[in-house]
């Protein structure tokens, strides 16, 4: 199994949304004889994107998934989404891959979400290589995408193909590591060719500068390169190799994945320059523990996707870690604790499902049927050889909806709908806010939110409304006051008697609530005291002004006096309630609003209107940083202005704007946004 395992190659195909990552991999598909047709997204014939939300929207909405053999060498493929509302899993598919193949658009070049994707591909640490896809496009600029890899990337590309023609006109490559050009036939093969005369000295000057790349990255090549002022083939090859495999060296080779040019070169590329499972390094555990990519080890898998079949059920997708595995084992989950049985191991092409015929060993991506308590991020391995792979790091939810039934009484309904959901979903978030009582689903943005619950009423028959989540106000104490709550009632029998006198004041923001008691000579007994505080905390969670809860007061008891038949800690309970709203009359309340920081990220030239956008949602801007052309704006902005933001970002950069936002404070709301969500709060308690 050894030398099949040197040759076994497991990849994520990474890239912008848009980029062609998914024509991409059809082309390798077709290529390899998986499929005897190219599919088009545009008719939502592809192999891999089969939901039905994916051929409506005509774009991934999750990772797709293939095995097939190149040069009868196994490889296993992860096609990941590029749009922002969908790739928030990315991080799990990566933590699945030996290598990436890198995507971008002759059109395009590296765009912001190219960056943000590449920023992934750094922290995993993995060799890539790069794909300049669409080269026949009308607006096709193959040394501007080439440039972009240096400049917004800061990598240096190693250009294994030179484009022969372009856009209309692309008709093959130059190889520049054999000096050969090729050119493309109508069904996707090569035929060898002649160097164009007009691009001959051009291909020349870079050759030499792929040549001095490779040698620069080594330094006894670099030493001869030197001395001797050239390099042989099987030196610029090993050099090649080693500086893909440490990430100083990233080959580009080009083509068009709809036209089926370039296919075989890149799926050439991927077998030569990509590592195989057993070059992974040691995989790293939980608890500072280390687990080797051996065949011969304990079985450990790693679950990085699971799917919710319509026909098979819960299909659990992982990544062999190390050992071999086969159907006849139960592992044991890590993270839970509970014994699995591997039953049917499987191999993905799009939706079918292949039984796999030999055991599977490291690298391999395998699919299981049916396990009980299983899901995305847990950990399966020998009982006797525990081990738990440290979960990559998710970026947290951007966006959050209410969720309402769209009859009443189907509450339960909608919150178990989408709670199936989340199981294959780790970018969706669900739950209840104890406050408003709303049913609260938070992901990564507003696409990301409709496409779970177009999901949700297709699969589960849930009709769901989206609204606007309540922002989370607060009020505060102005002043001071001192008043008396004095509660009696006398309805025949025993009567109910409290009376307090509290002090009032405001904190210092942040101080939170305090409760002081000063009462001397026994005025109020001390059983009952602890009711006045419960009635004051009661009445403070209700609020005064909005229904908001009142925070950052002190309230210190000073005085009272009690009946001894009639007094109980009810009575003192509403006492100091009644207390608290007098004094909230006489102190004055504010109304405070939360504030988010914001981190916008946008290419330089929409810089000034992202600004003046901010400032237009009553924003204040705390500085910006721009770097290789993507501008970093920074801001406080008001909740409850920045709630539907990420729709409103992609319309002003045409896509490419990115956004996160976590919570910062609370400031006091002005005057005419405070009186209308008063006005709101009362006309509510009127209806």
């Amino acid at each position: 199994m050894s030398e099949a395992l040197q040759n076994q190659r497991t990849f994520a195909l990474v890239g912008h949304g848009g980029c062609g990552k998914t024509s991409t991999a059809e082309m390798i598909l077709f290529n390899a004889g998986v499929i005897d047709r190219l599919g088009k997204i545009e008719e939502g014939t592809t192999a891999l994107d089969t939901e039905p939300e994916e051929i409506k929207r005509r774009g991934s909405i999750q990772s797709g998934f293939a095995g097939y053999k190149w040069d009868k060498n196994d490889h296993f493929l992860i096609d990941t989404p590029g749009d922002a509302n969908f790739c928030g899993d990315l991080p799990y598919s990566l933590a699945a891959s030996d290598g990436v193949v890198f995507t971008i658009d002759a059109v395009d070049g590296v765009k912001p979400l190219s960056r943000k994707a590449w920023a992934a591909v750094e922290k995993a640490n993995l060799p890539t290589v790069i794909f300049i896809n669409k080269m026949d496009r009308d607006r096709a600029d193959f040394d501007s995408a080439f440039d972009s890899l240096n400049s917004s990337l800061g990598i240096s590309p190693v250009l294994l193909h030179y484009p022969i023609g372009i856009k209309e006109n692309f008709k093959g490559v130059v190889d520049m590591l054999s000096g050969q050009a090729y050119l493309f036939e109508e069904n996707g093969k090569v035929t060898k060719g002649d160097i164009p005369a007009d691009i001959a000295d051009e291909v020349e000057v870079l050759r030499e500068t792929m040549i001095e790349n490779i040698a620069e990255s080594d330094e006894d090549l670099m030493e001869k390169y030197l001395e001797e002022g050239e390099l042989a083939p099987e030196e610029i090859a090993k050099g090649l190799t080693a500086g893909v495999k440490n990430r100083s060296l990233f080959p580009v080779c080009v083509g068009s994945a709809l036209e089926n040019k370039g296919g075989s070169f890149l799926l050439d590329m991927i077998q030569t320059y990509l590592p195989s499972p057993l070059d992974h390094p040691e995989w790293q555990g939980e608890d500072g523990a280390t687990r080797e990519s051996s065949a011969d080890g304990p079985v450990a898998c790693f679950v990085f996707k699971t799917i919710a079949d319509p026909f098979a059920g819960q299909l659990t997708i992982c990544r062999v870690l190390s050992g071999t595995v086969s159907g006849d084992l139960t592992l044991t989950n890590t993270n839970t604790g509970s014994k699995e049985r591997m039953g049917n191991i499987q191999l993905m092409v799009g939706k079918e499902q292949k039984p796999l015929k030999n055991p599977a060993g490291p690298g391999a991506i395998i699919t299981l049927a049916k396990l009980k308590e299983t899901f995305t991020g847990d950990t399966l391995c020998d009982d006797h050889n525990k081990f738990t792979l440290e979960k990559p790091h998710l970026a947290p939810q951007l966006i959050t909806f209410a969720l309402s039934p769209a009859e009443k009484g189907d509450e339960d309904k909608v919150f178990q709908a989408i709670q199936k959901l989340l199981a294959e979903d780790v970018n969706l978030s669900l739950s209840r806010d104890e406050e408003t009582g709303d049913i609260l689903l938070s992901g990564m943005g507003q696409n990301h939110i409709e496409i779970s619950v177009e999901k949700a009423k297709r699969r589960y028959k849930a009709e769901i409304v989206l609204n606007a989540p309540k922002v989370p106000y607060r009020e505060t104490i102005k002043g001071f006051a001192e008043v008396q709550g004095r509660f009696k009632k006398q309805s025949g029998g025993r009567g109910q008697f409290g009376d307090c006198w509290i002090k009032l004041e405001p904190q210092t923001k942040g101080d939170g609530y305090e409760f002081v008691n000063s009462i001397v000579g026994g005025v109020i007994p001390k059983q009952y005291i602890p009711a006045v505080d419960k009635g004051v905390q009661e009445a403070a969670q209700k609020g005064f002004l909005s229904g908001s809860p009142i925070i950052d007061f002190k309230v210190t008891l000073y005085d009272g006096s009690y009946h001894s038949v009639d007094s109980s800690e009810m009575a003192f309970k509403v006492a100091g309630s009644m207390a608290f709203k007098k004094a909230c009359e006489q102190a004055g309340v504010a109304l405070l609003e939360p504030l988010m920081n914001v981190v916008v990220e946008v290419p330089d030239e929409f810089m000034g209107d992202i600004i003046g956008d901010l400032s237009s949602r009553r924003g204040k801007v705390l500085g910006s940083d721009s770097t290789a052309g993507v501008t970093e704006v920074k801001a406080h902005v008001p909740m409850s202005e920045i709630l539907k933001y990420a729709p409103d970002l992609r319309s002003m950069t045409g896509g490419q704007g990115t956004f996160t936002m976590e919570m910062s404070h609370y400031e006091e709301c002005p005057p005419p946004i405070a009186e209308k969500v008063i006005e709101e709060y009362i006309a509510g308690k009127d209806e």
